[in-house]
């Protein structure tokens, strides 16, 4: 198959282009910025300048490439997770609105399969969850304070627009929080570097449970996604945690002094009530859909049991 990877160049897209070009497809990888450019070509790969804001310059891109899928993993996320709120509202307007401009694109050429990254982590387990865990049933949670809020509502839309479209079999990928080379979670990334300066208190109880997802399983739980059924999957690992437990076994993994802990409320009055959501209200996520229909196995957390790197 012919494959189009927009957003070729972040920590997903680079494992996710050779895994691809090894499975035997042919391989283009989109990106904006020069710099990007020169990270994702190589031998099999082909990659290609596109700006996913500029509607016409896509459509007569994805014209002349002529894709059978296109995988969209568009994101403009900072290299610090400190730097979020500053950045978020670029990024929610390259999903939406970049992104409406590519699948708008994709209907327009005729692309059979269009797969679309979404969220693992904004799920709301109350809702079509089973055991305390989000299925693909659940909805984001579109009610959550701040910037929690606002993406979840974009993810809805996301998945909305793919999985409704009616001219080419839609997927969306719930992936977890990426952990692995070039992500934050990961000893040379912002996140660690973070605990290191001891920037990252556990808040109140922790209760809040997160899902992982090494970047490598990502990418080929995302090739797998070619040729399964069309539809919702949640791409997390096995071991969904809460924070009060994974935070000190992260920071010790890294060679992090303990992480200093805050009360709730002392949170609430310097960083919001969306910091004491974040530790305390997110729900992990149940993975058997991927494991049966896209053959996932994620590896073990590293920081947890002393899992695979």
């Amino acid at each position: 198959m012919k494959v189009l990877v927009a957003g070729a160049s972040g920590a997903l897209g680079r494992p996710l282009l050779t895994r691809l070009r090894d499975a035997g497809h042919e391989v283009w990888g989109m990106a904006h910025r020069a710099e990007s450019l020169g990270v994702i070509g190589g031998p099999g790969v082909h990659p290609v300048a596109g700006d996913a804001l500029d509607r016409d310059g896509v459509r007569a891109l994805l014209a002349r490439i002529g894709p059978d899928v296109v995988i969209d993993q568009l994101t403009s996320l900072p290299a610090s997770p400190a730097d979020l709120p500053r950045r978020l509202p670029a990024d929610r307007t390259l999903r939406l609105v970049g992104g409406g401009n590519l699948f708008d694109a994709a209907q327009a050429c005729g692309v059979r399969r269009y797969i679309q990254q979404s969220c693992g982590f904004y799920l709301d387990a109350g809702q079509g969850g089973q055991a305390g865990l989000a299925t693909e049933a659940s909805p984001p949670r579109i009610d959550a304070p701040g910037h929690i809020g606002e993406s979840a509502r974009m993810y809805a839309a996301l998945e909305r627009r793919v999985c409704g479209a009616s001219s080419l079999q839609g997927t969306a990928l719930r992936y977890g929080f990426f952990y692995g080379p070039g992500t934050w979670y990961w000893p040379d990334g912002a996140f660690s570097a973070g605990m290191r300066r001891g920037e990252c208190p556990l808040i109140g109880a922790g209760r809040g449970t997160f899902s992982f997802i090494h970047v490598h399983d990502a990418a080929t739980a995302t090739v797998a996604a070619l040729t399964a059924p069309a539809g919702i999957y949640n791409v997390v690992d096995d071991q969904p945690t809460d924070i009060a437990t994974w935070l000190p076994a992260y920071a010790r993994w890294v060679g992090a002094p303990a992480p200093a802990h805050l009360q709730a409320q002392s949170a609430r009055d310097v960083a919001g009530e969306e910091a004491v959501y974040y530790q305390n209200s997110l729900d992990g996520a149940a993975n058997r859909r991927a494991r049966d229909l896209l053959g996932l196995e994620p590896r073990r957390l590293a920081w947890m049991d002393g899992g695979v790197t």
